[in-house]
């Protein structure tokens, strides 16, 4: 079987949760002979890394860019990183000449997705669909947080996502999976005919058992003998890096020995310096770590999981929380805000606490009884490695991926057509 993935982005330089949890599938369903090719557009500047070709995925690259006239340059950048509907005049062509294609399989929609989906009509194989970020379980603030970029503009790229279909991709698609369960609850409400496939991200939670400290250590010396709490995700607004860093003054004023690491790479560059700007003025140079992006699985960033007292997620938004299974796999435990991924899994009094963004004393008491009960820590960090064990497993969630890609070739096969 050999399937192509779509991507809207892939810059290794801006790494997150999402295209982490790409690799893992890509790893899981490599497992089970499945042979795969990625498709993602160019980057402006050759990146000097490749995860996804190191573990032998081929990446072809193709032109993309964002139709909209009468923006600034840096609205376009925000765009292109975290949520701008892109148009490729190459991609079409590219699918159509990719050898023994057995399925499309798009991680976006929109106007790429409208792409992939004529592709699959036109070569009769049927089309995946996974949404990584929210499609109807998304907060308001952060669909308008989205298109604020579009401000000021002319989107003349509309005409081409009417002619692609774009708005029928997940009308469309023979199958569409989703890590969230709400999400997969909304959508089958919205399409009652579809196939949905709650198919939560998973972790090689081997990798994460081995001790990795040292690696940390040697790479960020400063963390040594400090009571760590760690932000993991790349630095933007929908993260909300800038919400801990205000409470941090009063987590110090408890525990001194305290330090704030944020490991993620900077996907908006205004946000970046906001941070910074904000460490300088409240004097935290030497309490708050940046330690930028991370590549899936390095010792660094495991190690820093593994030498950390709790790991933050103060998002706006969390379809899934990949973050948490990381950490419960390092053996850590979880203090999130309640997004819908976050109230999934944790279960406060069990494996982690839940706080409101609207009320940071719930963040401040959560800190303090992670930090002054370790025993209690310590077990709901327990708690939560065997609810990884039992359900978030690379290996076992790729050869469920792969069933239902044969279950959908095969009805292909039977009624002569894709895409339903």
């Amino acid at each position: 079987m050999k399937v192509a993935h779509i991507l809207r982005k892939y810059n290794p330089a801006q790494w997150g949760g999402t295209e982490t949890a790409i690799k893992r599938l890509l790893d899981g369903l490599t497992h089970h002979q499945v042979k795969t090719v990625v498709y993602s557009p160019k980057l402006e500047k050759e990146a000097q890394s490749d995860p996804l070709g190191a573990a032998g995925y081929p990446v072809k690259r193709f032109k993309a860019h964002v139709p909209v006239w009468g923006i600034p340059e840096e609205q376009k950048q925000r765009l292109v990183s975290v949520g701008g509907n892109l148009m490729s005049f190459d991609l079409l062509p590219a699918l159509w000449k990719e050898d023994s294609l057995d399925l499309i399989h798009t991680h976006t929609h929109n106007r790429l997705g409208g792409i992939a989906l004529s592709m699959a009509k036109i070569r009769k194989i049927p089309l995946a669909v996974t949404i990584h970020g929210g499609y109807l379980d998304l907060p308001p603030e952060v669909g308008a947080f989205l298109k604020e970029p579009l401000k000021g503009g002319f989107e003349w790229g509309k005409i081409f996502g009417i002619l692609l279909r774009s708005r029928k991709v997940m009308d469309e698609a023979d199958v569409v999976f989703t890590c969230n369960s709400t999400e997969a609850g909304l959508l089958k409400k919205k399409y009652p005919s579809k196939q949905i496939v709650f198919q939560p991200h998973g972790v090689p939670a081997d990798d994460y058992k081995k001790d990795c400290k040292a690696a940390a250590l040697q790479a960020f010396p400063q963390v040594q003998g400090k009571r760590m709490l760690i932000c993991v995700g790349r630095l933007d607004d929908v993260k909300n890096q800038r919400w801990v860093l205000e409470q941090f003054p009063e987590i110090l004023r408890k525990h001194p020995d305290a330090l704030l690491v944020f490991a993620g790479s900077v996907t908006d560059a205004g946000y970046g310096e906001a941070i910074k700007k904000r460490i300088e003025e409240l004097g935290l140079g030497n309490k708050v770590l940046l330690t930028g992006g991370l590549p899936p699985g390095d010792p660094r960033l495991i190690g820093l999981f593994q030498l950390s007292e709790v790991v933050l997620l103060p998002s706006k938004s969390e379809t899934f929380g990949l973050i948490i299974v990381e950490a419960w796999a390092s053996g850590r435990t979880v203090i999130s805000s309640r997004t819908s991924g976050a109230m999934e899994m944790i279960k406060p009094g069990e494996n982690g606490w839940l706080f409101d963004l609207g009320k940071p004393n719930e963040f401040q008491e959560a800190v303090s009884a992670a930090l002054d009960r370790p025993e209690l820590n310590r077990e709901y960090a327990r708690n939560g490695e065997g609810i990884v064990r039992e359900r978030f497993d690379t290996n076992v969630l790729g050869g469920r991926v792969k069933k239902v890609y044969e279950n959908v070739i095969e009805n292909r096969k039977r009624h002569g057509r894709a895409c339903k």
